[in-house]
Parts: C-alpha cells; structure tokens; sequence
C-alpha cells in the first residue's frame, strides 16, 4: 500500500512537470516523462539509464530534431475496458488511416473480444498488459512471467491471433528485475514520453485545455499515452491527429521504434 501511494503522489508531480523519479521499494521504480519545453526530445536521468540498456524504450532517439523535416509520434493506448470510448477511437483511426499500440488487459479480451480482434484486423499492434493490472514491481521471476504468459494465452484462444512481444508495465511501476526478466524472455517494454491525467473518467479535464497540453508538449520521436476509455480523448482525437499531420508528422508503428524499419 504504501509503495502505491508514493507511486500515486509521483503521478501528480509528473503530471504538474515534475522530473525527479518516484522510488518505492528499494528495487521499485516508477516511470515517468518529463515536461517538454519548445518540443524539444525529453530525457530521462542516468538512474534510468538502464532501461534502454535492457530494451526499454520511451522515445525514438533517432528522429530528435524538432525541425526535421521527417518527424514521427507513436500513438499508444492502455486499455482495460470499454465504456464506449475505445469503439469510437478506432473508428477515428481507421478514418484517419493512423495505426496505433493497444496495451490491453485480460477483462478486455473475454468481454470485448470482437473490439479486441478489431485492433488486430484494422492493422493496430495488439501489447501485453498483464492479465489484472497489478504493480508487478515487487513480484518474483515466476508470477511476472505468468501475468504476461496469460495474457498471451486468453489472447490467442479468444481472437486466434498471437500477441506482441511488447510489454507495459501496469501503472509504470517496475523494477530493474522486471525489465532483466522480460529481455531474457524475448518481450520489449515500452514506455512512454509523454503523457497526461486523461484516466480518471470521473474528472475529465476540457476539450480545450486537452487538446493545449497535448500540441503543447508535442515533440519529433514521441512515444504518446493515452486512455481510450476518456471521453475527452474519444471527443478531441481526429482534430488533434489532423493537427500533428498539418504540422508534418506521420504516426509510426512499434516495430520502427523498437527495430528501426517501417517494415517487419
């Protein structure tokens, strides 16, 4: 309880531009981003710097110069649920023609398998979640790989289809043990570096006030989370997508910014 509530207060200084990590238990981190100043790339510190050493990646570093004429953003989604939000965001990326990351839990799958299967089919990657969403930073080697290993196992009897390789970690709470786990086991973590409180459905903040934050802290190479369970979102996405295409971005697939190439 008590590393959750330190993690939660992180939340909130994250989300206020805070830059200093969150640390639970002594091997438990919490991930954060930083606030991007004049769309310039964040950074995480030297603490964090072995995320990247064991395939954690949060950001493109290969496409950093906010001027280039080539600039990428990868749209990600954790999803647990559907109250009627994730429908209409894929119906807004297929008109769209954006491909996206769903990082999805198990209640998703047994009780919305066709919106599941839809990802799939409209071309979306389909990431690992774990089955309950629980901080998997104080878990052993054996209970992480089961959340995962799951998943993956509701995912392929349910939809027919094989899930990812790519792994987030419920909450951004990890240890570097998770991380040395999922790379010895074939999975890439994916973070992010840039996100905003759009999770609460009970406090969802303006369309205006959304849509200012998100093209505030809009940066070449981003790894974008959002909830698609927020109504805002749901409401906001296809002006905000036109926005980043009208200033020069195009929408990147996972396998580019974990392999470097378009096509895999």
């Amino acid at each position: 309880m008590k590393k959750r509530l330190i993690c939660f207060l992180f939340v909130l200084l994250f989300c206020a531009g805070a830059v200093i990590p969150c640390y639970g238990a002594s091997s438990s981190f919490h991930w954060y981003c930083v606030h991007v100043k004049d769309h310039v790339q964040p950074s995480v510190g030297r603490e964090m710097a072995f995320v990247e050493e064991l395939d954690g990646y949060y950001i493109d570093h290969r496409h950093s110069d906010p001027n280039d004429a080539e600039k990428v953003v990868y749209l990600t989604f954790d999803a647990g649920y559907e109250n009627g939000n994730i429908a209409k965001i894929l119906d807004v990326l297929k008109e769209e023609e954006v491909p996206a990351a769903f990082f999805i839990l198990g209640n998703l799958i047994t009780k919305n398998t066709d919106l599941v299967k839809r990802m799939v089919e409209e071309g979306h990657t389909v990431g690992n979640h774990t089955v309950h969403h629980r901080d998997m930073s104080g878990v052993g080697e054996s209970d992480f790989l089961k959340e995962l290993e799951d998943l993956e196992n509701l995912f392929r009897e349910q939809t027919g289809y094989t899930m990812s390789n790519y792994y987030r970690p419920p909450e951004g709470c990890f240890s570097r043990e998770n991380l040395e786990v999922a790379q010895k086991n074939g999975y890439k973590t994916v973070f992010w570096s840039f996100a905003y409180p759009d999770w609460d459905n009970n406090k969802q903040m303006s369309e205006e006030k959304a849509k200012t934050i998100l093209l505030e802290n809009l940066h070449n190479g981003e790894v974008m989370l959002l909830h698609p369970t927020s109504s805002t979102n749901a409401q906001i996405l296809s002006e905000i997508i036109r926005e980043m295409k009208a200033q020069g971005y195009r929408f990147g697939r996972l396998d580019e910014l974990v392999y470097g190439s378009r096509e895999r």
